[in-house]
């Protein structure tokens, strides 16, 4: 599962929201699919602009982030780039594309399913899914570093508290 970020929350469910309200929807184009929405939805480029970056590299979403390089600087690793700022690893942009990770179908509303990757209703779902466990997961790390700090600073209020014998 990606590392849970505000922004890649945020961004999830920026792209559910446009999807539901009706936004260019095509698998098959790079800026108009799964990950050209979320890139959409978290940076200001349009969906031509992610075309257009995107056809610097080979092939489909999965094959560019396997292929992407932050040595050679070429434009397509931008967009990998952005979507691993997120959060995001390889497998997760294969994911995210083909609506694959388990964790996600198992906490879909209604239970486990297999979705389609091509499918509107079913993106969006397995966005607000997603975005919910990152949150999720977010707020219990949140709660845990919380209580350390807690934790750390409990003996100090102690021993001031205690008489000096």
């Amino acid at each position: 599962m990606a590392f849970p970020t505000p922004e890649l929350i945020n961004g999830l469910r920026a792209a559910a929201g446009e999807l539901r309200n009706g936004a260019y929807y095509a698998w098959g184009h790079h800026g108009a699919c799964n990950c050209g929405h979320l890139l959409q939805a978290t940076t200001q480029l349009s969906k031509e602009e992610i075309l257009t970056y995107a056809h610097t590299g080979p092939g489909e979403w999965t094959e560019l982030a396997e292929e992407a390089c932050a040595v050679t600087g070429a434009p397509f690793t931008f967009l990998i780039k952005k979507l691993e700022e997120l959060g995001l690893t390889p497998v997760d942009i294969h994911n995210l594309e083909y609506l694959e990770d388990r964790e996600v179908l198992r906490n879909l509303p209604g239970g486990f399913r297999w979705l389609r990757r091509n499918q509107r209703e079913d993106v969006i779902v397995y966005f607000e899914t997603m975005a919910q466990l990152l949150q999720d997961q977010l707020d219990r790390a949140i709660q845990s570093e919380n209580a350390i700090l807690e934790t750390k600073s409990t003996p100090l209020k102690l021993q001031a508290a205690m008489p000096v014998a």
